[in-house]
């Protein structure tokens, strides 16, 4: 019971934590018990993607600054041998048995020889299928690990806690960016657009002028990014200011 109570605060404390950077403090908090001291969770580019939209597929990330910058530059991620065996095995295996089940060329060799420089020799990794299919990659290395079967299931268990959280503030972070405030004049205008009405028209309705009511709908339609009015009617009602 002792170590269920630990968990239980485990993810009280995680639904608390209102950062990336917190979460994975709460994390290698349980993890660095065993050697794993750095962490990277994401889901995989497609091949092609441009560097700098790489870090874009980044949940959480607590790995040396210096071995993030050089994976990204030399483009690891499609020759690490760690991520090449996460998409083929559907359980956690630690990073020596990608080395030994996966033929390792020399940019697969450089991967594992760049990262050791980091005091990342060894780690855990395994992949977690989200309801919707993607596939989330999560790696914990560090320099000496040791993780006994029943450790497996223990940070395997934390981490899928962790990459939740992570991935709930993921979208709320994306829904504040991508959060849209019209004026109320503003909404009043994209309503009557909505039945068909024309600018003159909609000036007669609310008491203002033709050009007042043009303004306010041009406004809407930057805001919403639309092209045209049709589009800007579609995305108005899309995010609820059009009922």
């Amino acid at each position: 019971m002792v170590h269920f109570d630990r968990t239980l605060e485990f993810i009280d404390q995680l639904q608390h934590a209102n950062t990336a950077a917190a979460v994975c403090e709460k994390l290698l908090g349980i993890t660095s018990e065993f050697g794993l001291t750095a962490l990277m969770a994401g889901t995989v580019p497609q091949p092609g993607t441009p560097r700098g939209q790489q870090k874009d597929h980044v949940l959480l990330c607590e790995w040396p600054g210096e071995w993030l910058e050089r994976y990204v530059a030399r483009n690891y991620v499609y020759h690490d041998p760690v991520v090449s065996h996460m998409k083929q095995l559907q359980a956690p295996f630690q990073w020596r048995e990608a080395s030994q089940s996966i033929r390792i060329d020399k940019s697969s060799g450089e991967v594992m020889g760049d990262a050791g420089e980091f005091k990342l020799r060894d780690g855990l990794a395994f992949p977690l299928v989200t309801l919707d299919g993607q596939i989330v990659m999560v790696s914990l290395g560090g320099e000496a690990v040791e993780l006994s079967g029943a450790d497996f299931g223990l940070v395997s268990l934390a981490a899928t806690y962790a990459i939740g959280r992570a991935m709930q503030l993921h979208t709320m972070a994306a829904q504040t960016i991508d959060h849209v405030e019209l004026t109320p004049r503003e909404r009043e205008c994209m309503q009557w657009a909505a039945v068909g009405k024309s600018e003159w028209e909609i000036s007669q309705i609310l008491g203002i002028s033709e050009h007042t009511s043009e303004k306010h709908l041009l406004n809407a339609k930057s805001k919403l990014g639309a092209v045209n009015r049709v589009q800007a009617v579609a995305e108005a009602i899309r995010r609820g200011y059009i009922s």
